[in-house]
C-alpha cells in the first residue's frame, strides 16, 4: 500500500508551493518548477496514490516530509 494517500489536484499545488515550487502553465495538467527540477501534475481528483508517490519523489521529498506539507 502507498504512503501517500491520493489527494485533489488543489492539495498537490498548495503542498508543493510551500517548497517553493510555482505553477508555470495550466492545463490539462498543472507544470511546476523550482528553476531545477519541473513537475507535471494531472488535474484529477483523487490523483492516484502511486502517481502522487512519484510526483513526491521527483521533487525530492519523502514520503513523510511530503505529508507534513499536507
Amino acid at each position: 500500500m502507498p504512503r501517500i494517500p491520493g489527494i485533489s489536484c488543489a492539495q498537490a499545488i498548495r503542498a508543493l508551493e510551500k517548497v517553493r515550487f510555482v505553477v508555470i502553465r495550466q492545463g490539462k495538467h498543472v507544470v511546476m518548477s523550482n528553476g531545477t527540477i519541473r513537475l507535471t501534475i494531472p488535474r484529477h481528483n483523487p490523483i492516484d496514490a502511486f502517481t502522487m508517490g512519484s510526483i513526491a519523489r521527483d521533487a525530492g521529498l519523502s514520503p513523510k516530509e511530503f505529508l507534513k506539507l499536507l
